[in-house]
């Protein structure tokens, strides 16, 4: 059922040498709602990554900034299912997926916290009417759009943005997937949760960002993660 509103939101933030992007992101996000607090899960990142954000937990002296660490680069899915567990274990009711890259941008918090009361699940997309992408060229912007159409079709759920990464979870829809049971790790991680949460009957609400490019540091895509996002929607269909 959906949620009146999110009394305790968590925004989980995976991280790998992301130094410079965490020092001016972070005190952005706290800043957006007071109830929000952050969970960075870091790779064992070698610029100094965890450091950075010890310091600004120090700094803040507010109690809502936490870092957990890994020991080495786990994968993204595992880095959210780590963040998940975490929060669902200290009482978060609402868990937020977030790059570190400001390519998701703060602005968008208040209103997925907003749509946290009409849907158990929310999705920031870039593939509904408002929103969009910025500094990508052509072969990017087609690449995106046919991998969620691709999704689309192949699962027969009518979610505009499959891929994109800046989606809200209500603590319900979390248990109810069983996180332990997740099988992706890269990209695919996006898909196999979106659609195994609409296949359990939760309701979702998508609304308007605009992705931007990473403001510094490298991107994390491979060749691999895009094959395993490919063959991993056929495995999802097969299993229904």
């Amino acid at each position: 059922m959906p949620r009146d509103h999110a009394e305790k939101p968590l925004v989980v933030i995976p991280t790998y040498n992301e130094r410079e992007n965490v020092r001016s992101l972070i005190p952005e996000i706290l800043g957006a709602d007071e109830r929000i607090h952050v969970l960075v899960v870091d790779d064992g990142s070698p610029d100094g990554t965890a450091g950075a954000v010890r310091e600004l937990a120090a700094g803040s002296g507010s109690g809502r900034l936490s870092l957990s660490l890994r020991p080495g680069k786990l994968g993204l899915g595992t880095a959210y299912v780590h963040g998940f567990g975490w929060g669902l274990e200290r009482g978060h009711d609402f868990l937020i997926q977030m790059d570190a890259d400001w390519s998701h941008h703060p602005r968008y918090l208040p209103t997925m916290l907003r749509l946290a009361g009409e849907a158990d699940f929310v999705i920031g997309s870039r593939y509904v009417e408002g929103g969009g992408t910025l500094h990508w060229g052509t072969g990017r912007r087609l690449l995106s759009r046919f991998g969620s159409f691709y999704a689309r079709s192949i699962l027969g759920v009518g979610i505009a943005d499959f891929t994109g990464g800046f989606n809200g979870w209500s603590a319900g829809v979390l248990r109810g997937v069983g996180l332990d049971t997740l099988r992706s790790n890269g990209y695919s991680f996006q898909i196999e949760l979106k659609y195994r949460a609409h296949r359990l009957g939760f309701r979702h609400r998508e609304f308007p960002i605009v992705f931007d490019e990473r403001r510094g540091g490298e991107s994390k895509m491979s060749a691999s993660i895009g094959m395993e996002a490919f063959y991993r929607v056929w495995e999802l269909r097969l299993r229904r």
